[in-house]
Order: C-alpha cells, then sequence, then structure tokens
C-alpha cells in the first residue's frame, strides 16, 4: 500500500503514523514583564492585543477563569485569523468567547488506531486530560495549563484546598488562543498532530505553542526531514513562529527532541521561588527541606517511626524505606504517627515516586511522612534524635517509639532573589541529524524559561493526574510549562514589532537572553549530582531577558531559501529528498554548510583546519557603531572582519568569522560573538567541536 500511495498524483510523501508524547503566579515578576513590558505596550489589559496564539496539546476548559472575556478585552484586531469553534461535549458554541477564539480536535488517527475512547477522551476540544509528569524524555502536559501560562487573564487568584498561593497572569494576557486538540490521555498520533498544525497555519496563528514531540530521534536519513520537522517548517514559510518544548530528557547529551533550526527549542530553569516545609522535634530542633505541605493537625506534637521499624517481616527493606507499599507496614504501629520514608535511587530512576508515598501515607492512616536520606551514608540530626529515643529489644526491633514532631506549613512561598538554574530534567544539546546521534551545526535549544514549580490553569475533569482532580489550579514541572513563557513573550514582541517574522523574533529572544545572573555570576545548570556552569547545550542563547528582547538593535534574518539550502548541505541528505520534501530543488552548486545557516548562533560540529562561517546582521532601530569582541572556544582561533562598524537604520552588514582549530579537544568547547554598540549588546554563542587542528 504505500508504494502504491507514494506513485499517485497529489502524494508528496508517506510516513508511518507514529505516536507522539505529550509534553505562574511569580513568573511575570522573575522575568520582570509587570514593570518593564507591559507598560510599552499600553498595559497589562492590552499586552498581546491582535495577536492569537495557538496551542497543540490536550484541549481547553472554556470555564476557567484564566479565559473568560471581559469587557476590557474588546474585539480581536486581526484580519488574517479565521479559526472557527467545534462544539460538542463540554463545550457549547458560547465557550469561544472572544477570549477562546478557535477551538477544534483532531483524532482520526487516534481512532484508526484503536487508542480513542470517547467517553474518556471527549470528542470535542474540552480539556479532559491534564497530564504533568515527567517520564524520561516525555512530556506530558495540558492546554489549559500552557494556554494561561502564555495568554490567562491577569491577576486570577489561585486557589488550592482553601489555599490562597496568590494570584496568576499569562504572560500576555490581552493575547487571544486558539485551541488545537490532538494529544489525549495516551498520547496521540503523528497524522493527528500534523493535521493540528497544518489548520492552526490555515487558519493564521501568529504563535504555535508545541508542548509535544517524539519519545526518541525520528528514523531515516535526518531528522529534518521528519514528517513534523517540515510540517513546522511551512508553518515558519507561512510567517507563524513555532515554539516547542526541548524535552524532559536532562541532564542527559543530546536528549533534545525539538531538532530543526525553524524552530525554537526551549529549555526550562528553576526560579527563585521556593517552597519549604520546616519539621519541628520534640526537643526543640528543627529542619528545613522542599516540600509544598500544609501542617499536621493542630499545634501537638506526633510520635515519629521509621519505616523499617514499623513493616511486616518478609517485606524487602528497599521497598518498606522507600514506602511505596502499604501492604509493607503493620497497621495500629503506624496510624497517626509521622513515618520517615528513606529516598532511595528508585526515585532517580522512577520505581519510586512521591505521589506513591503520599498515597501509602493516607492509605495506613498515618499523620504524615518525612523523606530524608540514608542513615548510612551519613550521620543525620533527625536519625540521631530517632534513634535516641526508640527503644529496641535484644534482637534490634523497636519496640516503642519515644521521638516526637510536627510539620509547620510549607505552602507560603520565599523569594531568593536567586539566577535561573538550568532544570536537571531539562533536555541538553547538542543537536542531532539522525538515530545514529550524529550531531549537526545547530544550536539546542534556543533558549531557556522557567518551568519548574510553575502553577497555572487546570481543568477539574482531568483524568491524567488524581492529586489534582477537581481542582482549577496545579504545580507543575517540565519544559512543557518554559515552552509558553516564550510563546507568550514572543507574542508582546510580535505586538510591539507586527512585521517581524519568526527569524527576527527568535533572534531578538537569543541575543538578548542572560547569560549571568544580577550578581555577574554565570547562571548554574543541575547535573546528576551537582551544580556546574551552564553552557550553550544546556540553555541556548541564556535565560530569556523580555525587556531586553523588545529591543535588540540587531537581528539576524533567515528565509525558507536559507532553509532549503541548509537542507542541501546536511551531510547524508539526498538531494532528490529535499526536493520531494519541500518542492524546492537544490542548487547545482552548493557551496553553502549547514554553519553558514545565518542563525543567532554559531555550531561547528566538527572543525578540521580553518573554517569561515557568515553572518549578516541587520539594523531594527537608530544608527549605531558597533566593536565586535570575541570570547574564543578552548583550541579555536577566532577573527571576525570587520573589528567595528557603523550601521544605519534598517541597514545590513556583513560579518566574516573564521575559526581555526589550534587544538584538538576531541569535545565541545564554548565561546560568544559579543557586539557592543552604544545602546545594544548582541551576543551569538559559539559552539565549536575541534576534531583536528590540522587542514585536510
Amino acid at each position: 500500500v504505500p508504494s502504491i500511495l507514494r506513485n499517485t498524483t497529489g502524494v508528496r510523501s508517506v510516513h508511518e503514523d507514529v505516536k507522539i508524547e505529550k509534553l505562574t503566579t511569580h513568573t511575570p515578576d522573575f522575568l520582570g514583564i509587570p514593570a518593564h513590558v507591559w507598560p510599552r505596550l499600553g498595559g497589562v489589559e492590552g499586552a498581546g492585543e491582535g495577536i492569537v496564539i495557538g496551542f497543540i496539546d490536550t484541549g481547553i476548559n472554556p470555564n476557567h477563569p484564566s479565559f473568560m472575556t471581559s469587557s476590557s478585552l474588546g474585539f480581536l484586531n486581526s484580519t488574517k485569523f479565521k479559526g472557527k469553534c467545534d462544539t460538542g461535549e463540554l463545550f457549547p458554541s458560547t465557550a469561544c468567547n472572544g477570549k477562546i477564539v478557535g477551538a477544534q480536535y483532531f483524532a482520526h488517527g487516534a481512532i484508526a488506531n484503536g487508542e480513542f475512547n470517547a467517553t474518556r477522551d471527549v470528542s470535542s476540544p474540552y480539556d479532559a486530560d491534564g497530564h504533568g509528569r515527567q517520564l524520561t524524555n516525555t512530556i506530558y502536559t495540558c492546554s489549559s495549563h500552557t494556554a494561561s501560562i502564555a495568554a490567562g487573564n491577569h491577576d486570577i487568584r489561585v486557589i488550592v484546598d482553601g489555599f490562597d498561593y496568590g494570584a496568576a497572569s499569562g504572560m500576555a494576557p490581552g493575547a487571544r488562543i486558539a485551541v488545537y486538540k490532538a494529544l489525549y490521555t495516551f498520547g496521540g498520533y503523528m497524522s493527528d498532530v500534523v493535521a493540528a498544525v497544518d489548520q492552526a497555519v490555515e487558519d493564521g496563528v501568529d504563535i504555535l505553542s508545541l508542548s509535544a514531540g517524539p519519545s526518541s530521534v525520528p528514523s531515516g536519513d535526518s531528522a529534518f526531514l521528519d514528517v513534523l520537522e517540515l510540517q513546522l517548517l511551512f508553518a515558519t514559510k507561512a510567517g507563524v513562529l513555532v515554539v516547542q518544548a526541548a524535552g524532559n530528557g536532562g541532564p542527559s547529551s543530546s536528549s533534545v527532541i525539538s531538532f530543526s533550526p525553524w524552530i525554537t527549542s526551549v529549555a526550562a530553569s528553576i526560579t527563585d521561588r521556593k517552597y519549604n516545609t520546616t519539621i519541628v522535634l520534640g526537643n526543640g530542633q528543627s529542619f528545613t527541606g522542599t516540600g509544598l505541605s500544609p501542617p499536621t493537625d493542630g499545634e501537638i506534637d506526633f510520635n515519629i517511626a521509621a519505616a523499617a521499624d514499623v513493616c511486616v517481616r518478609n517485606a524487602t527493606i528497599i521497598t518498606v524505606d522507600s514506602c511505596q507499599n502499604p501492604e509493607s507496614f503493620i497497621r495500629p504501629l503506624v496510624y497517626r504517627r509521622l513515618i520517615i520514608c528513606t529516598y532511595t535511587f528508585e526515585y532517580e530512576y522512577e520505581a519510586a515516586s512521591i505521589a506513591t508515598v503520599a498515597d501509602t501515607m493516607m492509605e495506613i492512616g498515618a499523620a504524615g511522612f518525612i523523606i530524608t536520606l540514608d542513615p548510612n551514608i551519613g550521620p543525620e540530626a533527625l536519625w540521631e534524635y530517632y534513634n535516641a529515643n526508640t527503644i529496641r529489644d535484644k534482637r534490634g526491633q523497636a519496640v516503642a517509639f519515644a521521638a516526637k514532631a510536627r510539620i509547620l506549613d510549607g505552602r507560603q512561598a520565599i523569594y531568593t532573589g536567586q539566577a535561573p538554574v538550568v532544570a536537571s530534567y531539562s533536555s541538553r544539546g547538542p543537536d542531532v541529524k539522525n538515530a545514529l546521534m550524529q550531531t549537526v551545526d545547530v544550536l539546542k535549544p534556543n533558549v531557556m524559561a522557567p518551568g519548574t514549580s510553575i502553577w497555572a490553569a487546570w481543568s477539574p475533569d482531568s483524568e491524567g493526574d488524581k492529586y489534582v482532580k477537581g481542582q482549577s489550579f496545579a504545580l507543575i514541572s517540565g519544559t512543557s510549562m518554559a515552552t509558553p513563557h516564550i510563546a507568550g513573550i514572543a507574542a508582546l514582541i510580535k505586538q510591539r514589532h507586527p512585521k517581524w517574522g519568526p527569524d527576527a523574533i527568535t533572534s531578538a529572544m537569543m541575543t538578548t537572553a542572560d547569560r549571568t545572573g544580577h550578581s555577574g555570576a554565570p547562571i548554574l545548570a543541575e547535573s546528576s549530582n551537582e551544580l556546574i556552569q551552564a553552557t550553550p547545550f544546556d540553555f541556548g542563547a541564556g535565560s530569556i531577558n523580555v525587556s531586553q528582547a523588545m529591543k535588540p538593535g540587531l537581528i539576524f534574518n533567515v528565509t525558507f531559501k536559507h532553509y532549503v539550502q541548509f537542507l542541501c548541505a546536511v551531510p547524508g541528505i539526498d538531494v532528490k529528498s529535499v526536493k520531494k520534501a519541500v518542492g524546492v530543488a537544490c542548487p547545482t552548486k552548493n557551496k553553502f554548510k549547514c554553519s553558514d545557516l545565518n542563525l543567532a548562533s554559531v555550531t561547528i560540529s566538527n572543525l578540521v583546519g580553518k573554517r569561515k562561517v557568515i553572518r549578516y546582521v541587520k539594523n531594527v532601530t537608530h544608527k549605531e557603531k558597533y566593536t565586535v569582541h570575541i570570547k574564543e572556544p578552548l583550541g579555536v582561533n577566532v577573527t571576525v572582519v570587520p573589528e567595528s562598524f557603523r550601521i544605519k537604520r534598517r541597514g545590513s552588514r556583513r560579518l566574516k568569522l573564521v575559526f581555526e582549530a589550534i587544538e584538538a579537544t576531541n569535545a565541545y568547547t564554548f565561546g560568544e560573538m559579543v557586539l557592543k554598540g552604544k545602546k545594544h549588546i548582541v551576543r551569538v554563542p559559539l559552539a565549536v567541536y575541534v576534531g583536528s587542528a590540522s587542514s585536510s
């Protein structure tokens, strides 16, 4: 059948329908948006006005206050958006209320593969899912959550279980929302996601937020020729900025699942907001650790018992210590006690989870639980206090528990003022071009935004996570949460500069991003067991600086023609495959190298001898003089011509960079090119792998 289809008139290519994985109260302030950006756009209500952000995800809950229309919203001032509203179960015609301007759902692929359940998955754009977990490089999310981060209404109270966590706001509260539901409880299928992308582009969205991607590098000659990557290329050609989650496979190298240079791939950071819970022992000592927890009942102390001391005899010690199975415990010994559970490596590899601990404690009737390190790793005051107040028989078994403690309220946030840190789960570069994991001259991810512990809207009917079922807000982490931050910020930039294309917006975000914190110290990244200095493979160009992205000074433009030249230059790609995929033939004499693509970064995956790289910059503000400063990657000599230049308004300048390998590093090293003007600083990250110091 595939061979018959390939030879049918009107069929460009045939792809297997593969499975697709689903991948705020403080972040506007953390990013400086209310003070430095919204006032420039007419105030909070007008921030994002006239811009439509499309979300390909799990649908939306139109009844949520984050998406309600208001008298200040007004009529959508867009001549090109022509979306429609699919009505259906839980989604009446009134659901498209002016804030939500389009809503459709796509399930033909899921139905054909026998996974769509109309009762469970809801045959309408309504969000009945609501995923909030992370499994390896799988992305789980929900449209209600992501849409409210990007474009949710301003000053919406976040109340969960009767506690007020503050007021939430989207990055662009005045922007409109168009939802394209193509993901469900089981994930989704490529054919449905591609159909959703195609419809969003045809409808005329300005920004496309995609918190979904493959679970691994696509098979075939190149990831860039995968059906989704190509569909997103055509979206970019149509003027739609595509923002995609980089993936949740970090900190492993080359774990990004957003590959192509025409996509803005987003890494996730930790902000300075912390939720800490304090435990007060019976002897007056107190300990504070990370946790979002209400206090124990009353202001009384509860007896403490270690999990290993209150378990049945035939229970395996690892399962008991991690508190994953209620059948492991002796019920009378755990009732109304605080149970000490041990953090084991099972948590790191997801064989154990804190959510399961909570389930276990609830089922066995414990008053609460404390997760701490194994006492064998080193002395720890909690264990010392517990052991000193626990009576044991000759066999070492606990027979009386005198240690006591209480847990204080941990729901009040504290703000440390620290710089963003790359989250451990955020997928890392270098980018790869195929399933053989061969690297390519493209920097991924592109930019970083907050993604850890993000409060945002939730659908109370969601079946994806029982711990937030029935709630209107959820606290979730992932690159899926970072992605709508960038989508909303892109809407603000698009509003300020309506004629800018996707390339200009991405360039503005990258060249103005922060590599250091307020103190000037480099941004750090969570590694497997320590904090290390972050590199462009961790955070791309850096952490988003919204205020500066609105006025970048210089931009790097890229057109569809350039992307085709890039595809033609990728080693291993047959030129006939490119023409078949994009409908444009490769140049007969193509001297273009992948590193020549006019991106706001330079990546060379194998430098041997010398490499000349050309970049063109365009001035988007007043006449200015720039001087070039280079921080060279280790083992590389870099020269730039010219070393300084004047550029008039709307003028362009050509920069010739020459990279010379002077020492074989057999590893990527990093540097940057900085163009310093009187009013603007333009930063371009450099990533180079030196394979040989001699030319061939």
